[in-house]
């Protein structure tokens, strides 16, 4: 299964090459946009863009109702997950 992770663009780091800051929930890593540029959506316009990324690409812009969503659903998640591994260690079923 691949997962995106919400993001938003935050600078444009190298246009020639399509490389933008990216922040995801206070972490900034530098992301290719090259999937998400096109005549009608150049670099320069990307900065505010929410995006979902996934290992170093950002793969599509989303809006940031959908982002709110999926950054709360992945914390959901994580926190399941903690709980699942906190009664495995237990030895709870």
């Amino acid at each position: 299964m691949c997962l995106g992770i919400p993001g938003r663009i935050v600078k444009i780091d190298d246009h020639a090459k399509k490389l933008a800051t990216v922040d995801v929930s206070g972490i900034k890593r530098q992301v290719n946009i090259a999937c998400i540029v096109n005549e009608d959506h150049p670099v320069n316009s990307c900065v505010g863009d929410w995006v979902l990324v996934h290992v170093g690409f950002a793969m599509s812009r989303i809006d940031e109702k959908e982002a709110a969503l999926t950054l709360q659903v992945l914390l959901e998640l994580g926190e399941a997950q903690a709980e699942i591994e906190a009664m495995r260690r237990t030895g709870k079923q």
